[in-house]
């Protein structure tokens, strides 16, 4: 027996563990995410999860058990497992497939889940580090990005470029494969905005993927900073493999707290609270032609990011895909 749960446009409720789904994924390498939030929260939090996949989620919800239960099955026996769960809590599952990358899934989420102001626990199944980097890599495939670039995993042996400019990488467990919407947005407008002599800035750089494809589409530098030390890391390797480290420089900081100079061009793939407080400070570092090319910023949280960058920059273009924006400005 396999069972699909899918959420339509009102809350489903689900009384019984699929047990058999969650083997078959098991059997299949695929990671499952868990939710915990208030059942009040359930159906925008649910909404909002099903954005993650295109082939459903499932729902723990316990809140009116009897009732529900009485409606669907017109039953009243009730397994006394059912019967103990926990009616404060409910819990949204996500099954992420070999292809997609749990850590990007789970920064929409957290994304999402806080412009809402909804709280919530997220909880990843437990599984070997080096086990679940090997089972992915078998599934992540070149990308085509823009109109110049190819994203291919770094131990990928490509055949055909198709003209494109080839970007090698190998995320690890930093943010920045290529294939998550925002990332997306950023190396399509640097295709825009590259020019030969370009200095680029790029602030919370992940995998260093930004910085690196600005290099390989004609940049003269790039300095990249994370707050995390293994995205440092994940860079500096990345930027080697590309044959770009010369040119490349990475460092573990706080947003800007680490950088000096000026530059053509300014990144940031963050969040909009991140970009909100770069941007009190970000013109320190900009000519007065220096795009500023911002991302991670979810639909809910435009204006907020566009009201903060009133009175200092003059947006010239915003750039929507499934569910979040990419704003580029100029400093006035």
């Amino acid at each position: 027996m396999y069972c699909e749960i899918y959420i339509e446009n009102n809350r489903e409720m689900l009384y019984y563990m699929v047990y058999v789904m969650q083997e078959r994924m098991s059997l299949m390498e695929w990671t499952q995410i868990t939710i915990n939030i208030k059942p009040q929260d359930v159906d925008i939090a649910g909404d909002i999860a099903n954005m993650t996949v295109p082939y459903g989620i499932y729902i723990e919800d316990y809140t009116d058990l009897e009732q529900g239960v009485e409606e669907i099955a017109h039953i009243n026996l009730i397994d006394e497992d059912l019967l103990k769960k926990d009616r404060n809590i409910a819990k949204i599952h996500i099954y992420i497939d070999p292809e997609e990358s749990p850590q990007e899934a789970i920064a929409f989420l957290k994304e999402r889940y806080d412009a809402q102001g909804i709280e919530y626990k997220i909880e990843e199944e437990k599984c070997e580090e080096d086990d679940w980097l090997n089972n992915w890599r078998k599934y992540f495939k070149p990308t085509k990005v823009g109109e110049k670039l190819l994203i291919c995993p770094s131990w990928y042996e490509l055949e055909d470029t198709d003209g494109r400019v080839v970007l090698d990488i190998d995320p690890g467990l930093a943010f920045g494969t290529g294939k998550h919407e925002t990332t997306r947005l950023c190396l399509s407008t640097l295709e825009k905005y590259v020019t030969d002599d370009a200095t680029v800035l790029d602030v919370g750089c992940g995998s260093g993927i930004l910085g690196i494809a600005a290099l390989l589409l004609g940049a003269k530098s790039a300095f990249g900073v994370d707050i995390d030390p293994l995205a440092v890391r994940t860079a500096k390797e990345n930027a080697k493999v590309n044959k770009v480290d010369d040119k490349f420089e990475v460092v573990c900081g706080d947003l800007t707290e680490k950088v000096q100079g000026k530059y053509n061009i300014i990144v940031a793939n963050i969040v909009a609270d991140a970009i909100i407080f770069l941007s009190k400070g970000v013109r320190e570092f900009m000519d007065e032609d220096t795009v500023y090319i911002m991302s991670g910023i979810i639909d809910s949280r435009l204006s907020d990011v566009e009201q903060a960058l009133k009175d200092d920059f003059i947006i010239i273009d915003e750039i929507f895909d499934n569910g979040w924006y990419c704003v580029i400005a100029k400093a006035k």
